[in-house]
């Protein structure tokens, strides 16, 4: 969000529809000494349901930091049934960071941190292969391969997430790990596992999507970003597009051009985690412009 100081508190808020809510929300920043400097709501119709971003300045808010959160239930939230997440816009979110050998979002990823146009710390990348290790290392990052297979799954997993809690990992970047998390791993991060992938599925599943999308002339490429779940891609949306391709392009320019999109989709959708721009209701996400 273009409107964000570091000095700012973010309020995701879902709830019934019903009046006075806005009313209220922007009357306890105000009555508190509050600046709104980003609003935006929006109604689902058909499913009676009411969500807000709202993001003020906390430069003279009389309430302090520690304490918002009790204030706002007791004073608002309670009274319209709100689910509510607060957080701070100088709080920088701990990134893990899990890749196999295909390295063009991992690269893409560490770039933007590097360059700090991502707001994270990356303290930890884990990959089942060591060919990116020199790359995470010249970041001072810390590179762990850890190899998966069938039965070895659940301990490799459990060592996994004992370097996540070690490092204090608040969200994880699949940036093309090919390797499915096992149920009991996604349910102890739930929303906090982003996932990146061609969007050709089901159409063309399989290890080769570009060869079998050439072979019937596609026209467009896409790619997707969500939340990962226990069904298999199929978790919440949190950004996707598509670009235009024709019969001129060869197999090779396909790759290429997915490759592309697919850094450019994912970036998106962790910088959307990262400045809480968006909510998930139900199997499906609310982003806010």
């Amino acid at each position: 969000m273009t409107n964000s100081s570091k000095n700012s508190a973010v309020l995701l808020i879902h709830c019934p529809d019903k009046p006075g809510i806005v009313v209220a929300i922007t009357e306890f920043i105000f009555k508190n000494d509050g600046n709104i400097t980003y609003l935006d709501q929006h109604v689902d119709g058909e499913r009676g349901v009411f969500f807000m971003r709202v993001e003020w300045s906390l430069d003279r808010f009389a309430i302090e930091r520690g304490k918002i959160a009790e204030y706002f239930k007791t004073l608002v939230g309670t009274r319209y049934d709100m689910t509510f997440q607060l957080h701070f816009a100088d709080e920088k979110p701990r990134m893990a960071l899990f890749v196999s050998k295909m390295a063009h979002c991992f690269y893409d990823l560490l770039a933007r941190y590097e360059c700090g146009e991502l707001d994270v710390e990356i303290p930890l990348v884990i990959s089942n292969h060591p060919d990116l290790q020199a790359a995470t290392e010249r970041l001072g990052i810390e590179y762990h391969c850890i190899e998966v297979n069938n039965d070895n799954k659940a301990e490799q997993e459990a060592r996994q997430k004992a370097l996540l809690a070690e490092h204090s990992i608040d969200f994880i970047v699949l940036a093309r790990y090919m390797q499915v998390l096992s149920d009991d791993f996604v349910k102890d991060y739930p929303q906090r596992i982003i996932n990146i992938h061609h969007s050709f599925l089901p159409a063309f599943p399989g290890g080769r999507p570009y060869h079998s999308a050439y072979e019937r002339g596609v026209k467009i490429i896409g790619a997707t970003s969500h939340y990962v779940t226990a069904e298999l891609d199929a978790g919440p949306i949190i950004e996707q597009d598509v670009v235009h391709v024709s019969h001129k392009d060869t197999v090779d320019d396909l790759v290429r051009i997915g490759r592309d999109l697919e850094k450019i989709v994912l970036a998106r959708a962790v910088r959307h985690h990262v400045h809480h721009d968006l909510l998930v209701y139900e199997n499906r996400t609310v982003v806010f412009d």
